[in-house]
């Protein structure tokens, strides 16, 4: 090993203010010696000279690192690498992570629908949606009434037989659509799926959001019904609608079941579970929304409410966007009956 090259030949040193010796050249070659030796040996020992010779010496001298007094690479001895440890450590971490950051109702951004929960393929959906406006819903709904007027041989229905007539022919509407698309739709895809929310958006409930949809749907319909009585008059309660509450209790159960069971969960089921879900696959949530809510309000054909049937279809199926689960717009839309039911009673 070579010898350090010190500028002068003695190191003078220093304790407590005083000359305690002095070390020639070949007393501080066997110090960096033993010092070095120490560290690679693993040893603990310390030279007693070693701190002063530190301050003596330039920090360009070789080896001045390995002349630290108590350093602690003498004493810590680092861990060996276990590549298996330290894989479990990060997948732990990770799933910490994700588990962070998607219990937070924003984590998937505003639409909790999922590109694999979609029930219809892209070019079966309006075939299929095609097929159910003229095969079920023109025939039962505009139909239905006046094929029991003939099957009864009656011009004008009792308001009892009517709302009856209407509560069966929702109930087959409903089953009618259930089996048409599920024919069509994917072989693995379920009904219920509508009805799952995601477990990582458990702060998305869907019964807090029908609370508040609902209020901000009266708030909606209230602000437009106020513009249209200022620009075309107060519209009229509709009086078969009246006639039916007013007849007897059974018409009026029947019309509560029509209009606040069997009407919202066939129109939110076609509407918003098939069509909206299918939509969105394909586009922004904000067009299928749009879209979707359009269809809902040319499909009922009332030209004067078509405004807002269109603001009741964007807030449903806002509603389900923001909550994946069915049972939010399917509140929303039963409510909103139940309001205009009231409303229709006691006008």
């Amino acid at each position: 090993m070579a010898k350090i090259k010190i500028k002068s030949k003695r190191v003078t040193l220093k304790r407590n203010n005083k000359v305690e010796g002095e070390m020639d050249h070949a007393t501080v070659s066997v110090i960096i010696r033993r010092q070095m030796l120490s560290v690679l040996g693993g040893l603990r020992w310390q030279p007693p000279y070693a701190k002063f010779i530190r301050n003596q010496l330039p920090p360009t001298t070789p080896f001045y690192s390995f002349l630290r007094p108590n350093t602690n690479t003498l004493k810590y001895q680092p861990p060996r690498f276990n590549f298996q440890t330290c894989f479990k450590t990060y997948c732990k971490n990770c799933e910490e992570q994700q588990f962070t950051n998607n219990n937070t109702p924003f984590s998937h951004g505003f639409s909790a629908l999922k590109e694999e929960c979609v029930p219809l393929e892209s070019e079966n959906l309006w075939s299929t949606l095609a097929l159910y406006l003229f095969i079920l819903h023109i025939p039962f709904s505009f139909g239905g009434l006046s094929v029991v007027a003939m099957l009864t041989q009656q011009s004008d229905l009792d308001p009892q037989i009517k709302a009856l007539s209407l509560l069966i022919i929702q109930i087959l509407e409903l089953s009618g659509a259930l089996v048409l698309f599920k024919y069509y739709a994917k072989p693995q895809y379920e009904f219920t799926n509508f009805f799952k929310s995601d477990k990582l958006l458990n702060g998305r409930n869907w019964i807090v959001a029908s609370v508040l949809g609902f209020g901000f749907l009266v708030f909606l319909i209230f602000l437009t019904s106020l513009l249209s009585e200022g620009l075309f008059g107060s519209k009229p309660v509709n009086p078969i609608l009246k006639e039916i509450l007013l007849y007897s209790d059974i018409s009026r159960v029947s019309c509560v079941l029509v209009l606040c069971v069997a009407t919202p969960l066939l129109e939110e089921v076609v509407y918003r579970g098939f069509l909206l879900t299918s939509l969105s696959s394909t586009m922004e949530w904000q067009q299928a929304v749009a879209i979707s809510s359009i269809i809902f309000s040319a499909i009922h054909f009332s030209g004067e409410n078509f405004l807002q049937l269109f603001l009741v279809g964007c807030v449903l199926g806002c509603s389900y966007c923001w909550t994946g689960n069915l049972s939010s717009s399917i509140a929303i839309h039963s409510l909103y009956n139940a309001l205009t039911l009231i409303i229709t009673y006691y006008s």
